[in-house]
């Protein structure tokens, strides 16, 4: 068996993981208190297994090595994070990357600029301890379902004709949820304004 690409360093990845994974459960209980309601539906997070980091420098034309798998490729560690409404988005972003051992590398916000095809999400690269590269992903249930059912369907390879309807039809979908999240946004702020009053 060949030598993992992470090196000795397996056990740091693991360790970022779980300090954010943990940050994400102390949100969601604080928010729970004050709000009374959980702001995550569900985290995901994981260690990119070797075989897939190894495809990855393949696909990029990089050494399969420790040092490609730890410093030129960013998503080593990954995180999930859905939430329920559009405004959790941000409060999870906003809280990830206050904690004292993150600086952030690179921010992508596809939900105020959705990609082309419809997709978005929020992604943040930080970096953990000064050594550690994570990929986190944030986004509503509406955005998730969405990003799941077009990964499933894989249309670009399974039909030859006519993939620009299904392409301007997955965007209309996409478009369609994200006015579906602003209104439900629209409806919580409303329902926790008569709360407060």
């Amino acid at each position: 068996m060949s030598e993992s690409i992470y090196g000795s360093h397996l056990k740091k990845l693991e360790n970022v993981r779980e300090e954010l994974t943990e940050a994400v459960m102390l949100l969601r209980r604080k928010m729970a208190e004050e709000n009374g309601m959980d702001p995550v539906e569900h985290c995901l997070s994981r260690i990119k297994s070797e075989d897939s980091m190894r495809e990855k420098c393949r696909r990029k034309g990089i050494p399969e090595d420790e040092h490609s798998a730890l410093e030129i490729i960013h998503d080593a560690v990954g995180l999930r994070v859905v939430t329920s409404f559009l405004r959790d988005v941000y409060a999870v972003r906003d809280m990830l990357v206050s904690l004292p051992s993150v600086e952030v590398i690179e921010e992508k916000d596809y939900i105020k600029k959705a990609k082309p095809n419809g997709y978005r999400s929020y992604h943040v690269i930080l970096k953990c301890h000064g050594t550690v590269y994570a990929e986190v992903q944030i986004r509503t249930i509406s955005q998730d379902t969405w990003a799941a059912l077009e990964h499933h369907m894989k249309y670009k390879k399974a039909i030859s004709g006519n993939t620009a309807l299904i392409q301007e039809e997955l965007k209309r979908c996409a478009d369609e949820l994200a006015s579906t999240d602003i209104s439900m946004q629209t409806l919580r702020d409303m329902i926790l304004d008569q709360e407060r009053t």
